[in-house]
């Protein structure tokens, strides 16, 4: 098979040069055909990703998971996991604007501004659609099911929304989430099996992609 469509013959005096040079001719086509698939392999990954992404976040991750660096074993205690992620959320930062900010405000001063946002009921409820039902509330408690629900929340919240827009003062409520530290699994207690649920607002964050973006 490797002979078929060539002129090579095993009684011709010269083979032994002619097999080396089908060889590495064959072996270029192998090397180009094996990049080509690992191309389309890994952009195959890729797009099943990103759809993955939009379709089912929770599937992802877990697809990303290395089980083989877990060690197993005993895990930290609940003093220990307290305190950890109590000195990542809970502490005061204290930030530093840099001089660059001075630099993009400068550059950014002739932009014509964008017109003003105006947050209506109806913005509120498509944003509220596209939100998961059950995911870990605020600290409101308040789950976006109800939400979807009680649609005469809408244009309370859309009011509420505007307010926080015109003032240019976001709420502590907006930023303040919900930490629940759960493990995946009962076989043990590995810190890389605990799965982080942080409570979030998603609604300003869809209304303001709705807008800006």
């Amino acid at each position: 098979m490797a002979f078929a469509g060539t002129n090579i013959s095993l009684s011709q005096p010269d083979i032994t040069q002619k097999l080396t040079e089908r060889i590495d001719d064959l072996k270029q086509k192998i090397a180009a055909w094996g990049k080509r698939i690992r191309r389309f392999t890994e952009r195959s990954r890729r797009f099943n990703q990103n759809r993955l992404f939009q379709s089912d976040q929770k599937r992802l991750y877990k697809s990303l998971e290395r089980p083989e660096v877990c060690g197993a074993g005993p895990g930290p205690d609940q003093a220990n996991t307290v305190a950890f992620w109590r000195g990542l959320w809970s502490e005061p930062v204290n930030h530093s604007e840099g001089p660059w900010t001075e630099v993009v405000a400068s550059q950014c001063a002739s932009i014509t501004p964008m017109d003003p946002v105006i947050i209506t009921p109806d913005d509120v409820a498509e944003a509220v659609r596209r939100a998961p039902n059950w995911k870990s509330p605020g600290l409101d408690g308040l789950h976006h099911y109800w939400l979807k629900g009680f649609m005469v929340c809408h244009a309370v919240l859309a009011r509420q929304f505007q307010e926080a827009l015109n003032q240019k003062s976001l709420p502590s409520l907006f930023t303040t989430g919900i930490t629940h530290l759960v493990p995946k699994d009962q076989a043990g207690f590995p810190l890389c099996r605990i799965g982080r649920f942080t409570g979030s607002v998603k609604l300003p964050e869809e209304l303001m992609a709705k807008e800006y973006i």
